[in-house]
């Protein structure tokens, strides 16, 4: 989500002090800017499921991280199932660009249909400091970890992985059979 590439807005130089600066504030604690405007929550998710992600689920061990968020195991409380949690912290959504990426991810995976080779999306959550979403647990690892491990696929078990990464791009593409 969002872009990959950082530019620098603001040029910046040395500037020569004299030897009696010192710095109003620490470094990294200047004071927070007083606005007349109160600030509004952000509701980035539509319908997110009732209550507190943390009153169903338990949570677990770091599973990865991302540009915006960390993904942990998560466990359900009542049933002892266990799914991967996305945690995005509202923080990180700086630019209604990447308000607008996770709403689109979300939207996306509600919509996705069931496939052996997708993810299954499970519900979403949000309070005020992230959004939560919930997701079938997959256990087998990154495929990229895999061709490493392997050292060298032979040109029958490359042409099967690719062939299972086309399906999977081709169902999002796919219309939906009359009923």
């Amino acid at each position: 989500m969002g872009s990959c590439i950082s530019t620098q807005g603001v040029r910046t130089r040395k500037r020569s002090r004299s030897k009696n600066y010192k710095p109003s504030t620490p470094r990294g604690h200047e004071p927070a800017r007083r606005s007349s405007v109160t600030a509004r929550p952000l509701n980035v998710v539509s319908g997110p499921s009732p209550g507190n992600i943390f009153d169903k689920y338990q949570f677990g061990k770091e599973l990865g991280r991302g540009e915006f968020g960390v993904t942990h195991r998560i466990v359900d409380v009542e049933s002892g199932e266990a799914f991967a949690c996305k945690t995005i912290a509202k923080t990180k959504l700086r630019t209604e660009i990447d308000v607008q990426d996770v709403r689109r991810e979300v939207q996306i995976m509600r919509h996705l249909p069931q496939h052996p080779n997708i993810v299954a999306f499970k519900e979403a959550y949000e309070d005020k400091d992230a959004v939560y979403l919930v997701m079938e647990l997959c256990e087998g690892g990154e495929l990229f970890d895999r061709i490493v491990a392997k050292g060298h696929y032979t040109e029958r078990a490359a042409a099967d992985v690719a062939k299972t990464i086309l399906e999977v791009c081709k169902v999002p593409h796919t219309p939906p059979p009359f009923s």
